[in-house]
């Protein structure tokens, strides 16, 4: 069970992130940049005294997740796209990762999936507790996206976070898999983020990462240059983008960048798209810790 101090960075960061996100998506209209809302919600984390846990990252229409505006990106949102904003806030390693769909439009059809992605959230919360079977969330999550009309993306889950780790166990599926038996436990820290598409419900990487993380450190660093290195190694394991690097040259980040991948060093995470651009997706989520008697959703 956690202590005292555990909790209060799991509070504090669920209120940072939670005010993040609301301050990004109060800035979603037409014609507002992509950067420029994400910059926003990032100074706004950094403001609080607070770490960034991931880039934020907000994806547009057939992109459910992991697009991330690149340092020049001048892309805006556009009247009726279908907008996810994901914002990600860790206080001492502690994180808290929610995030919430936006309409730039009138059309019942897209009003609806939004609101498909959020009821399934709201139903999984309701139904989380501790013994709790993950299958029954997951069945909660795809009765009430389907009750819409709308398919769950069933290859993006729901994931446990602990100090310093975004993703970890358990995996929370958009389907009852009967391969999972695991089930809720007091002191568990899990994001539930259910996705709502009209389309086939599965995504695909595609386009140019902005995403990285470190999974082993180097044991040699020729071609890594020293002020990116020292950058990275600031994010304690933790995610990172190339807009990080303020201040070094483009061809010393892409270099040192390409020698960490070659070596296996880093991960990157390319934007998760559904294959026909007509598709649209919504997303909902809120971290919550499980404790004895039920659930205390902290970035609500």
């Amino acid at each position: 069970m956690m202590d005292a101090h555990t909790l209060d960075c799991y509070r504090k960061a669920g209120e940072i992130a939670r005010d993040a996100k609301l301050l990004a998506a109060s800035m979603v209209k037409p014609g507002a940049k992509l950067a420029d809302v994400m910059a926003a919600a990032e100074d706004y984390i950094l403001s609080k005294g607070a770490g960034i846990a991931f880039p934020a990252q907000t994806s547009r229409n057939h992109i459910a997740a992991h697009y991330c505006p690149a340092p020049g990106d001048q892309t805006v949102y556009a009247a009726e796209d279908v907008v996810k904003v994901d914002i990600g806030v860790e206080v001492d390693g502690y994180i808290a990762d929610n995030a919430m769909s936006v309409y730039l439009g009138e059309k019942p059809f897209y009003q609806d999936m939004v609101q498909a992605s959020i009821d399934a959230l709201a139903a999984a919360i309701e139904g989380a507790g501790p013994g709790v079977k993950v299958n029954d969330l997951s069945r909660e999550i795809e009765k009430s996206i389907e009750a819409k009309g709308f398919k769950p993306v069933y290859n993006l889950t729901g994931h446990g976070v602990n100090r310093w780790t975004v993703h970890c166990a358990p995996s929370i599926p958009a389907c009852p898999d009967r391969w999972n038996k695991a089930v809720l436990e007091p002191g568990m820290v899990i994001a539930i983020e259910p996705f709502a598409t009209d389309g086939k419900g599965a995504v695909h990487e595609e386009g140019k990462s902005e995403i990285f993380m470190m999974v082993k450190e180097p044991r040699k660093f020729k071609g890594i240059d020293e002020r990116v290195w020292n950058t990275i190694e600031k994010m304690n394991g933790l995610p990172f983008a190339r807009h990080y690097f303020k201040g070094i040259e483009s061809e010393a980040i892409e270099g040192s960048l390409l020698r960490l991948q070659r070596t296996g060093c880093a991960m990157s995470f390319p934007p998760l798209v559904d294959p026909d651009p007509s598709v649209r997706v919504s997303q909902c989520e809120h971290t919550m810790i499980i404790s004895e008697s039920g659930v205390e959703v902290i970035t609500r």
